[in-house]
């Protein structure tokens, strides 16, 4: 049985009733997101996480898919809703994949077949025998466990309407690769590329049965939203320079 890890996770293994969980300190960014700059977006967060991120798409096989995220930076390893103390920025939209952690669900691949099902997993560094216990004696499930097991299971079907709609914008041909650049202060290029967006003006030529759909669907204004928030990286280059100075 393989497990894959998802993105930011290191080593993850399936929750069993006995394990006890390390939760990150209250109010304290996990470790492996405080150099994130990129976040993968849900379905229903793009309408909330669009007062404060850039959105776009990206793929690692040259636009034969792609997935939604959130634009947290300006380089690799920089992190700018990071706050001093180790703290989300307060004013800022915390995405909920950062808020599951250290759990996550993923698909298992089994002799070199995808299961259909997913399974709750956890950061396996998390581990502690002075975690947080999940079970009881009886193996029943905890008050606690129980309020994230539904975060975890929402959650992930959300992240599944996102993967539907990111899946519909490529069999549609609607994303195009580019790249933002910008300058600092001081005059020093900011260049970030690798990322995709939607090709504005082939969406009102679409055929009127698709557009159709993309507008059941809800995936039409987010896809507007996502157009829209492009603006979102002056708000970045905002941030880059209230750190710096620059």
């Amino acid at each position: 049985m393989n497990i894959t890890p998802p993105f930011a996770y290191q080593e993850i293994v399936p929750l069993a009733k006995d394990h006890r969980v390390a939760m990150p300190a209250t109010g304290k960014v996990p470790a492996a997101f405080r150099d994130s700059v990129l976040i993968p977006l849900s379905y229903s967060e793009i309408s909330l996480a669009c007062h404060d991120y850039p959105i776009i798409f990206v793929s690692a096989d040259q636009g034969k898919t792609a997935t939604a995220m959130a634009v947290l930076g300006l380089k690799q390893g920089q992190n700018l809703y990071l706050a001093a103390d180790d703290a989300w920025d307060r004013n800022a939209y915390q995405p909920a994949y950062v808020r599951r952690y250290p759990y996550c669900m993923t698909r298992v691949n089994d002799n070199g077949k995808e299961r259909d099902e997913r399974i709750v997993c956890v950061e396996k560094r998390a581990l502690s025998d002075t975690g947080m216990a999940l079970h009881n004696d009886k193996g029943e499930p905890l008050p606690a466990w129980e309020n994230l097991r539904k975060f975890l299971f929402e959650f992930e079907t959300d992240l599944g309407r996102t993967e539907a709609m990111c899946k519909m914008v490529v069999e549609l041909e609607l994303l195009e690769p580019f790249t933002m650049q910008a300058k600092s202060n001081q005059g020093e290029p900011i260049t970030l590329s690798g990322m995709y967006r939607v090709i504005e003006n082939k969406l009102p030529e679409l055929p009127a049965e698709k557009l159709k759909e993309l507008v059941k669907n809800g995936v039409l204004p987010r896809l507007y939203a996502h157009l829209m928030l492009m603006s979102n990286f002056a708000k970045l280059l905002a941030r880059a320079q209230a750190k710096t100075g620059a």
